[in-house]
């Protein structure tokens, strides 16, 4: 509305002036406390990944425990006679490590997609969309408990005791473990809303990162003399998940040092001999790092988030 002046102008009124509409974008304290909010949410929709996994099938959720037993039962024909490579109960070993990177590995890759794969959800429904991502993390928490029962059957049927005195670090690493699978998984579910090629990228860099952490092979024994000798065994332990596996490998297989199959006289070290102080310290120190990297995955998350809607 508007009204003539003295002079003859117009003068404007307050109705006719331009409306500008302020997005309000929430702050990081407001995300973490809808996520807490919404904790119902996140755990529906872990249950209904994992009936969607399992729809049809017989079996149903044994299934997670049959397929991992399987696989240790390959591991152990494979590994014990056509590819023996002198590590003794090198099974236990190599399972130790794999069940921490198959939690890892099967966040990251469910989750990259998931934004896009329930576009129709996410631009109809108003909720935290990270939950999503989380909610595929959280599944794959399941599957990880699941195996840990699997690899501790294992070692009552094979008669191999793990280092009990050691045992109580698992969940601070796991909680390592956890927070790094998030805030990945936060991060690559985001960025694929834009670039979608990432979905497919991804599974060549897990590929690839799966040997740069030592679960096939013993990090004392393989590496660590040709980096100590170069001075870069530091770059090493940039990747967060080789401190986890060490961990789960020290509790699960329990010794530092071996004798050979090859050479029965030979002592093989294939583990750190780390204190339990200097393991401590070191995942205590890697769950610090993890929490910073989460909630800077949060904040980023949050401001990709903005343009979902018309981005998919």
């Amino acid at each position: 509305m508007s009204e003539a002046t003295s002079d003859g102008g117009v003068r404007r009124s307050l109705d006719d002036a331009p409306v500008r509409v302020v997005s309000v974008r929430p702050g990081l304290l407001a995300r973490l406390k809808n996520l807490v909010n919404r904790r119902e949410l996140l755990v529906n929709l872990i249950l209904s990944d994992i009936k969607i996994k399992y729809k049809g099938s017989s079996l149903g959720l044994l299934w997670s425990m049959i397929s991992p037993a399987l696989s240790l039962c390959i591991y152990f024909l494979v590994f014990s006679i056509f590819l023996k490579n002198g590590i003794p109960n090198f099974v236990i070993y190599l399972f130790s490590g794999l069940i921490a990177w198959n939690m890892y590995q099967t966040s990251v890759n469910t989750a990259t997609g998931v934004i896009v794969d329930r576009a129709g959800l996410v631009k109809k429904v108003s909720f935290p969309r990270e939950i999503l991502a989380l909610a595929n993390v959280g599944a794959s928490v399941v599957y990880f408990v699941i195996q840990v029962g699997v690899l501790a059957i294992f070692l009552l049927i094979a008669g191999h005791a793990p280092a009990w005195n050691f045992i109580w670090l698992m969940p601070i690493s796991f909680i390592a473990l956890y927070l790094f699978s998030a805030a990945m998984s936060m991060l690559m579910s985001a960025i694929t809303v834009y670039m979608r090629d990432v979905k497919h990228l991804i599974e060549v860099i897990l590929q690839l990162w799966f040997y740069m952490t030592p679960i096939v092979y013993s990090y004392e024994n393989t590496l660590s003399p040709a980096l100590h000798r170069h001075g870069l065994t530091f770059l090493y332990f940039l990747n967060p998940l080789t401190p986890v596996i060490l961990t789960f490998q020290r509790i699960f297989y329990g010794d530092t040092s071996v004798h050979s199959l090859v050479a029965p006289h030979a002592l093989m070290q294939v583990l750190p001999t780390w204190s339990m102080t200097k393991f401590f310290e070191i995942n205590a120190g890697l769950v610090g790092i993890m929490i910073i990297f989460f909630l800077v995955a949060e904040v980023i998350f949050g401001r990709l988030e903005t343009n979902f809607e018309s981005e998919l």
